[in-house]
């Protein structure tokens, strides 16, 4: 088995905040990370394929084409957004790092045709990530 990684980085501004809480509630829970006007990451996204190499091309999947796919259907969805307001894929959703990693497998895994996805790995800083695996 062969892993390839595609690592992209983005802007975003969310919130943490459960809407069944009261204020005080969601402050006590999320801290600094629910602040009513939000806050921003530079986040750095790690998506990673695996397969057997295809004996025609030499690849897992086709780089560029992996590339494209996580610039449209991420990058270009959430950067330099409010996760919490902009983001269709987003919405329902308390918007921490592990719901936002998986919301992002689901956006990429139906599309990966070459290969499968393995792992989405998400930095929300340089001291905090979350990896998923899928279900």
């Amino acid at each position: 088995m062969m892993y390839i990684t595609r690592r992209v980085h983005f802007n975003a501004a969310h919130k943490l905040f459960n809407p069944a809480w009261s204020k005080e509630k969601n402050e006590a829970v999320f801290g600094k990370c629910a602040n009513e006007n939000w806050h921003g990451h530079n986040y750095v996204l790690y998506v990673t394929v695996k397969g057997e190499i295809d004996p025609e091309t030499g690849y897992v999947t086709d780089a560029k084409a992996l590339h494209e796919l996580i610039q449209r259907k991420i990058v270009d969805q959430v950067d330099h957004r409010n996760l919490n307001l902009d983001v269709p894929f987003m919405k329902g959703k308390i918007c921490s790092t592990e719901n936002f990693a998986k919301a992002i497998w689901e956006q990429l895994a139906p599309e990966i045709k070459q290969g499968k996805l393995h792992c989405i790995k998400l930095y929300e800083t340089e001291n905090i990530y979350v990896e998923y695996f899928g279900d």
